[in-house]
């Protein structure tokens, strides 16, 4: 009876719903630990001067690229079932590092500035490795049906995870940071139950060659080269940097619209934001994402949501009231969460493991951030550089979700290409 409503509601096999429900508690637990993390960096913020998270902003991104040039060469030289469990572990041991840092380091400023940007480190590359990972469980078909009601997990978890920082807050926030370290080392073993189901359950081995007893080997910098010279992962890219600069867009429109209220109305307003977002996300992704991929097509709906966003923008642009903020922001970060990112996610089953491990995280992490970091100055200079009002302002970014749409319809060609030509 289970397995019939399961099938009905969200199209998963009877054979896939193990692997399913592990690929979803996997995801749920890893935002579970950065929600609860995240409170804690967002509250350190507010002790430095605007220039300083700037200038924070700005080491973040080099960190990153950093940190995906060493993950290149981890894909390269690491045995591939080995991998992804040394993400989590190597994260899992910083953050306990962090724990003992603060007790034990006299300048607690140095500490905090270190954890904030690492924190934003891991707050990209977690999930992109992850899905790095799914991409390589499971198949076309399957990621097309499955990915998600997976995705919905992620949902869970940011329900979840911003409860325990605000109801145990006494605890101090060095404990919180050793709960969140020791909640990513439980995907470990769910790591490997998955990479067995793979072979067993989900038949996958004939989809995408086993080789979780072999390295990936290659160039460890290759992930750079094929994100510059693969049509396919650089229309990937751009799609991203254009979501990246919308985002930036309205959290600064955001940031001005509520700069009339005082700091407790603003984190009201920001917190109903958030648990209405997750909980439409969770709805719409466990029920009907993967219909809207079958019914209208991948172009249309990578397409969706900056169309929406666009006339959002627009009518923004015209009507700055805050009702009309919150209607934006809610569709926006609810479409791309519960629409958009499992549609991307998508994408990347049409690529071979070495470019998915080794070129995803480029996307996902590097220019990501520094999209964030352009974006932010572009912004400044517009604003206070060339002293462009809120309508004017809004209505150049309605242009850039213009474009982001047009993207998202040619990257629905490519990935169509690239299965006729498979």
């Amino acid at each position: 009876m289970i397995k019939k409503l399961l099938k009905k509601a969200s199209e998963i096999e009877a054979n896939e719903i193990k692997a399913t429900a592990l690929s979803f508690l996997f995801v749920f637990i890893l935002m579970l630990a950065y929600y609860i993390l995240r409170p804690v960096r967002d509250a350190m913020a507010s002790d430095w001067s605007d220039a300083e998270v700037s200038q924070l902003w700005t080491l973040n991104f080099f960190i990153s690229t950093s940190v995906v040039a060493l993950y290149g060469i981890a894909v390269s030289k690491m045995k591939f079932k080995l991998l992804v469990p040394s993400v989590y572990a190597f994260f899992a041991v910083t953050f306990i590092l962090f724990y003992t840092s603060m007790s034990s380091i006299e300048d607690s400023t140095l500490v905090d500035k270190c954890f904030y940007v690492w924190l934003s480190v891991f707050a990209m590359f977690h999930l992109s490795v992850f899905w790095s990972f799914m991409s390589d469980i499971f198949n076309k078909d399957q990621a097309r049906r499955l990915f998600a009601t997976i995705a919905a997990g992620a949902s869970a978890g940011a329900l979840l995870g911003p409860m325990i920082p605000t109801l145990f807050a006494g605890i101090g926030t060095d404990n919180l940071i050793l709960v969140a370290a020791v909640l990513l080392l439980i995907p470990i073993p769910v790591i490997l139950t998955l990479t067995r189901l793979k072979r067993s359950e989900l038949k996958n081995v004939d989809e995408t060659t086993d080789t979780s007893k072999y390295k990936i080997g290659g160039n460890p910098f290759a992930g750079f080269k094929y994100f510059v010279t693969n049509p396919y992962l650089l229309a990937i890219g751009i799609f991203i940097l254009l979501y990246t600069m919308i985002s930036t867009f309205v959290y600064f429109e955001q940031k001005n619209l509520l700069a009339e209220f005082d700091r407790a109305k603003r984190t009201q307003i920001l917190g109903s934001i958030d648990w209405i977002i997750n909980v439409l996300t969770f709805g719409v992704a466990f029920f009907a994402t993967s219909r809207i991929v079958k019914k209208i097509g991948m172009g249309l709906t990578l397409a969706l949501m900056p169309i929406i966003v666009c006339a959002g923008i627009l009518i923004l642009a015209f009507a700055p009231i805050i009702v009309v903020l919150l209607a934006l922001q809610v569709a926006r970060r609810a479409g791309n969460y519960a629409v958009t990112k499992p549609a991307r996610e998508m994408l990347f089953t049409e690529v071979d493991k070495e470019t998915r491990f080794k070129a995803k995280p480029v996307i996902d992490v590097v220019i990501y951030r520094g999209g964030d970091m352009t974006t932010a100055w572009i912004f400044t200079g517009l604003t206070e550089g060339l002293g462009l009002g809120f309508t004017a302002v809004g209505v150049i970014g309605a242009g850039i979700a213009a474009v982001w749409a047009g993207v998202g319809l040619w990257m629905g060609k490519l990935y169509n290409r690239q299965k006729t030509t498979e």
